[in-house]
């Protein structure tokens, strides 16, 4: 696992020194704190007169296979072809033997250099056949070609700046901010994208001319053009009617096969355990496949509602895994400047917190482990599918019925109470049945809703947004999914968005912050493609999920975990801002510096803090976006450019 940086130019004014490219990695040292390296080189520019065309590649490396060898920036065997690689190939081992064949010569026994051999046989297409967790950068000096890819499913990031004469790509953001002349203004539509999904949605950035390239997309730089293309495109219009059993049969291998292939480690390897079915099925598998016992970590809290710490034990005892656990009171006063600067942009998923501590308690004893995470999108696991599996009951309904119950329950159920109270809840279900249900979707997973945003924003920042329409993101998710159930199009609309773009950049962000390498077996593209073929009865049926999962491996899983209820890896935001962040919120988000950016009314502030402090409303959420967002600006924008943070 590593971090990886570099450039390409034909204007010289726009060149990266080594200076430059050290300051690019070393933003980055987190991911890579073993060796750097880098490789610089200028060649004419084909059809041009005395031109050149410049390349800068550098690495940051954490060491998990092959040690002593493996060093990046790596090249083939007339150096003719470079590549900077961050992730790991689990079927690297399978093209040995045709490459040697081939006359391919290998100087190491790493994944990188598999890659660069597979290029020079298929070109970009190669890319294809790997499964693993991955971004790369390769330059093709005879067809004067950068290639820039990311893996499927999003578990690695890479973003990259492609400007007339030049284009800079780095691991993380701030990599590509201590290149030369590069600007830091704001991308207003972004801003608005983070105020509905707690997250900036790729492709964009929070900053105007940055992108993020899409997870299971190449990007082909040549003649100082970017053509962006995909190389996984999954049909999730698709299903595929075949027996339980059959479907059982093909998950049970699958999965076995993915945790088999991510234990090769040459460094102490471990698991998350939550306590829940995802990671409990790790585990389980893990301890059959190792010889050895697993190590197993858990965070605990004080609080009872968000502590899952005895599920945790059963399983760890369950499995004779050598078990670890640590309550921690998570501290958002001291946690949240690191956040600020480890993630980059605004991001507003509070479970930050718990993963943050996790990853760190984890990296004290190990340098990998295997997690739980991609269960909920790919098998429908999560809460809020319920009222989409409701909502679709209602649909198939008459119209005049369902005007006249919709109607009836809004005047049944009082207006007011708290934000979570039970009636409040159930109104703000009723209210949406008149929806579609992607509108209803979108609502659900909005943060700010389009009314709470009208209200929330200044005059000024509404005409700086134009035409901009945030939901268009999910939206598109949806229509690829158009001819599925709801349930299913939310879950495999989740897994194109909120996966890659929530859960996936918590877990990198939080893992490679503490040089922890973090895989997910769930998340084998195999498996993936496996469960979005699946008809929504074997994932979900009667209001519960994860169906297929549970009863395939329900002698992996302890029986007192079966019918569990799910539990998020959640901190008690709600009582913070009434207690611990109650001064610090208003000092924030209301003083002038705050104000002086003009993007909100300060009466909507004020409401927002005051009806929450009271308690008539839970706005922990979007206190939590607002606080994020303007410790961030202060961070990144006001003062001197960020350093690192350690």
């Amino acid at each position: 696992m590593c971090g990886i940086a570099g450039a390409i130019w034909t204007d010289d004014s726009k060149r990266i020194t080594p200076g430059s490219l050290h300051a690019m990695t070393d933003a980055i040292r987190h991911r890579g704190p073993d060796e750097e390296g880098s490789h610089f080189e200028s060649a004419p520019l084909r059809n041009g007169e005395d031109a050149q065309i410049g390349v800068a590649f550098g690495h940051r490396r954490l060491s998990i296979i092959d040690l002593s060898t493996g060093q990046q920036p790596m090249c083939n065997e007339d150096e003719s072809v470079w590549i900077v690689f961050n992730g790991e190939i689990y079927n690297y081992q399978d093209f040995y033997a045709s490459l040697e064949a081939k006359g391919h010569r290998f100087r190491s026994k790493c994944d990188t250099e598999v890659i660069l051999h597979l290029y020079e046989e298929e070109g970009p297409d190669c890319i294809a056949k790997l499964n693993g967790m991955f971004a790369l950068a390769l330059w093709d000096r005879k067809k004067q070609t950068l290639l820039l890819t990311r893996d499927r499913l999003g578990k690695k990031p890479l973003y990259y700046r492609h400007e007339p004469g030049r284009l800079l790509f780095a691991s993380e953001l701030k990599s590509v901010l201590q290149a030369p002349n590069v600007p830091r203004e704001i991308e207003p539509r972004a801003l608005d994208e983070y105020f509905v999904y707690k997250y900036v949605p790729h492709p964009n950035t929070i900053f105007k001319g940055i992108n993020k390239l899409p997870p299971g997309c190449l990007a082909i730089y040549r003649n100082d053009c970017v053509e962006i293309r995909p190389y996984w495109t999954p049909d999730l219009n698709r299903e595929e009617i075949l027996s339980a059993k059959d479907y059982s049969e093909q998950l049970r291998s699958l999965v076995t096969s993915a945790v088999q292939m991510r234990l090769r480690s040459d460094v102490p390897l471990g698991a998350f355990l939550s306590g829940g079915i995802d990671s409990t099925i790790v585990v389980g598998l893990m301890s059959r496949l190792m010889k050895e016992p697993v190590r197993t970590f858990t965070i605990g809290f004080p609080h009872q509602k968000y502590d899952e710490t005895h599920y945790a034990k059963i399983v760890a005892d369950a499995y004779g895994t050598i078990h670890e656990t640590l309550e921690v009171k998570p501290d958002a006063l001291s946690i949240l400047p690191k956040l600020v600067w480890h993630y980059d942009e605004p991001y507003a998923d509070s479970s930050a917190i718990p993963t943050w501590y996790v990853c760190e308690m984890t990296r004290r004893k190990v340098t990998v482990a295997l997690s739980g995470d991609g269960g909920d999108e790919l098998f429908a696991g999560y809460s809020r599918y319920f009222p989409v599996w409701a909502s679709d009951f209602f649909d198939r309904l008459p119209s005049f019925v369902k005007k006249s119950l919709a109607a009836t329950g809004e005047a049944l159920l009082p207006s007011d109470g708290e934000f979570e109270s039970r009636s409040r809840r159930a109104r703000r279900f009723i209210g949406r049945l008149r929806k579609t249900p992607f509108e209803r979707y979108l609502w659900a997973m909005s943060n700010f809703s389009e009314d709470s945003r009208a209200d929330l924003y200044s005059d000024e920042f509404v005409e700086s947004l134009g035409d901009s329409n945030p939901g268009l993101f999910l939206a598109d998710a949806f229509e690829k999914c158009s001819r599925r159930t709801p349930v299913t199009a939310a879950s495999l609309a989740d897994m194109t968005t909120y996966l890659p773009c929530d859960i996936m950049t918590k877990t990198d962000i939080a893992s490679m912050a503490h040089s922890l390498e973090c895989r997910q077996p769930l998340l084998d593209y195999r498996v993936a493609e496996l469960a979005a073929k699946m008809p929504q009865n074997l994932k979900y049926r009667w209001g519960k999920g994860k169906r297929i999962l549970t009863e395939t491996f329900a002698d992996v899983i302890p029986p007192q975990l079966h019918n569990r209820p799910k539990m998020g890896f959640a901190v008690p935001l709600a009582e913070w801002f009434r207690n611990e962040l109650k001064d610090l919120t208003r000092s924030v988000l209301c003083d002038d510096r705050a104000k002086s950016r003009s993007l909100f009314r300060p009466q909507a502030i004020e409401k927002i803090i005051v009806e929450h402090q009271s308690k008539r409303y839970d706005y922990s959420a979007q206190l939590w976006a607002l606080l994020v967002l303007e410790l961030w600006f202060r961070e990144w924008i006001d003062g001197p450019p960020a350093t690192v943070c350690s």
